[in-house]
């Protein structure tokens, strides 16, 4: 049989057996019963010696399980973590032993470990045998007790091994208590004992390494609110070694991490702000079950801060993310005026092509809802969609931006470099709005790019290709730009491969309470309200039709949820009264679109007026608009209704 520690290849469970020779010399009798299921070592030592050999077996993880008797196993069972199996004597047993020392005597003492048996009084008259029963704790006191007995005259005494040990050297005789049937009892409980042991250390194994791969701190306890576990995180945050928490109670080891309240209500407490160590943590404590019963409580510590720049990372991830995908398509686009209608035929055309689309339309018309749905319906869709706002950025910035730099181009370059948009887009479009306010140092780089098909990064020499499509969007008059030297003439003409105009809102009345109404329902949805749009929409249907529209679509439905917003408050339009009907929304009250053509001396002023503002600017609308202090739908209404530049009953001669 196999007498040295170590793990079985076999996968048999560790038992180590530790006793005085008198017990052993009777488990050898049973011990290679236990072969099969058990690697079994034999220690002849007691106490202190036999605590020595324990703590070096168990730390150097040779055991599952110990097995001893009496002393020995109490001392062990206070001293080790390990689980320790007794080995018992029971009153069978007892009665054996009486029956075996009154064949020498009859005058029997009974020495036993901490005990004495009171129903041995009850029936020592039966034995015919006089029977005198002592105990002890410690060694010494065994001796002591059996030289105690044997001064009073009894030759024979039953106990322990060490009381029979004790017998011996005074040359008495001594009878083992125990029975080869308690050794084997006791073997069972061991296997059993350490069977469980591995299970819980398999699963605690199992714990701990998944808890040391944890960023947070967390630690966990027993039912008695004693650590079985902490992670490096939960090290450090305390500043111990794992061998200085484990077993201690969470609460001697720092109060504020006490898991008692937990254990004792079983409910779970998430999300508290804690104070520890002059810091702001974020603490869960949660109770853990088995079959329904609390075994434990974990709590995990989280630390504010960096809770909070997850946040940050958190949203800015989710906008970058945003800036990758689609949510339009043409058919989100509402309207049927034959303006609307036209752009999205063009759009649809443009679609199918690989091409360059330069959108060009007054601030709030929708490029970027153009441009998806463009990006939704080519050949590209499903690829990436890059957006980025070219005058949103200082000049270098938006170069790295679109261009990406390598790790130490710049101060303050990230660590190992960041991709640009062009290869964040490879595959799917780009599109870049604002193009207008482009510098003209990017320009040329931007041109470059469109003509070569590849990008070199900042701090970089190596050109990387890429294959995207570029879609622009300005709300400026490019062409003019071009004269006074803010963009350049090559790239508008490599930009303005597919040109798509989209119609200001002035130009598509007929489209305006359509677009309102689903404003307004979108509106009414955020706020959980059922309303019918056209509660909202039908009443002031025609103060929205004559109003202008600088801000186009944007506009207005900033201003659909304003009403909606009083709606919401007064119960229908009708109610709102009219004082704050006009302060919230006073776009509604200004000069409408219908008005009557000018007549007499003031249609003839407000016709030279027009005429001298677009001589001076050659003819250009839009400048001549700005210099009038009016918006250039304005202006073309008016020239309408004067008959300027030929737009009465002619076609237009005017440049836009």
């Amino acid at each position: 049989m196999p007498m040295t520690p170590g793990y079985p290849n076999d996968g048999r469970l560790r038992l180590c057996f530790l006793s005085y020779r008198h017990l052993t010399r009777l488990a050898r009798a049973v011990l290679d019963e236990y072969a099969q299921r058990a690697e079994i070592e034999v220690i002849d030592q007691a106490y202190e010696a036999a605590l020595a050999v324990a703590r070096e077996r168990e730390a150097s993880g040779a055991v599952d399980a110990f097995v001893s008797a009496g002393a020995n196993a109490s001392y062990l069972r206070s001293t080790v973590k390990s689980p320790v199996a007794t080995i018992k004597v029971g009153g069978y047993d007892i009665l054996l032993a009486l029956l075996k020392a009154r064949e020498r005597s009859n005058r029997v003492g009974i020495v036993m470990h901490r005990r004495i048996i009171p129903e041995l009084d009850a029936i020592k008259g039966l034995l015919r045998t006089e029977v005198e029963q002592g105990c002890y704790e410690t060694p010494d006191e065994a001796v002591a007790c059996v030289k105690g007995m044997a001064e009073r005259g009894f030759p024979v005494i039953i106990g322990s091994s060490v009381v029979v040990e004790a017998t011996e050297r005074l040359g008495m005789e001594g009878i083992l208590a125990y029975s080869v049937a308690g050794v084997r009892q006791g073997l069972d409980d061991a296997l059993e004992m350490a069977r469980i042991a591995r299970l819980e250390s398999a699963r605690y194994s199992q714990l701990n390494g998944v808890l040391r791969n944890v960023q947070e701190a967390v630690l966990a306890v027993d039912p008695g609110d004693r650590v079985t576990a902490v992670n490096p995180a939960m090290e450090a945050l305390l500043g111990f070694s794992p061998n200085a928490i484990l077993g201690r109670v969470a609460a001697e080891v720092a109060p504020e991490l006490s898991l008692r309240g937990v254990l004792s209500s079983g409910e779970a407490e998430k999300g508290s702000v804690l104070r520890f160590r002059r810091r702001d943590w974020i603490a869960n404590r949660i109770p853990i079950r088995e079959h329904g019963q609390v075994t434990g409580a974990m709590i995990t510590v989280y630390d504010a801060r960096a809770i909070s720049e997850a946040d940050v990372s958190l949203r800015s991830q989710t906008r970058r993310r945003s800036n990758r995908t689609t949510r339009y398509t043409l058919e989100d686009i509402r309207g049927d005026s034959p303006a609307i209608e036209q752009a999205r035929a063009t759009a649809r055309r443009f679609a199918a092509s690989d091409l360059t689309v330069l959108i060009s339309g007054d601030s709030g018309t929708g490029k970027e809802l153009f441009a998806q749905a463009i990006h939704n319906l080519g050949p590209r869709a499903g690829r990436p969609f890059v957006a980025i706002n070219c005058s949103a950025f200082p000049d270098s910035l938006l170069e790295s931006e679109l261009f990406g730099h390598e790790e130490g181009a710049f101060t303050g370059a990230r660590k190992g470099g960041k991709v640009g948009l062009f290869e964040a887009a490879h595959t799917g479009t780009l599109f870049l709005d604002e193009i207008g306010d482009m510098p003209l140092a990017l320009q040329t780089r931007l041109l470059r790019v469109l003509q070569e098909r590849e990008i070199v990064r900042l701090g970089s020499v190596v050109p990387v290709p890429v294959d995207l499509r570029v879609i622009a969007a300005t709300h400026q008059p490019l062409e003019e730009l071009v004269p006074q030297r803010a963009f350049r003439a090559d790239l508008l003409y490599r930009l303005n491969t597919l040109r798509l105009r989209l119609p200001p809102l002035c130009d598509r009345v007929e489209d305006v309470a359509v677009l309102a109404e689903g404003f307004v329902a979108a509106c009414l949805e955020r706020t959980g309200i059922r309303m019918a749009p056209s509660v909202v929409v039908a009443p002031l249907r025609s103060r929205l039709a004559n109003y202008r529209w600088p801000g186009n679509v944007r506009e207005l439905e900033n201003i659909c949820e304003r009403l909606t917003m009083l709606v919401l408050q007064f119960g229908t339009v009708e109610e709102i009264p009219a004082e704050i009907l006009r302060h919230d929304c006073p776009e509604l009250f200004l000069e409408p679109l219908g008005q009557e053509k000018p007549t007499g001396r003031d249609g003839e002023d407000a016709r030279i007026a027009i005429e001298s503002a677009l001589s001076r600017h050659h003819g250009n609308r839009a400048e001549a608009a700005r210099s009038m202090g009016i918006s250039r739908a304005t202006l073309w209404r008016r020239m309408r209704q004067l008959g300027v530049g030929g737009t009465a009953d002619g076609e237009d001669t005017v440049r836009d």
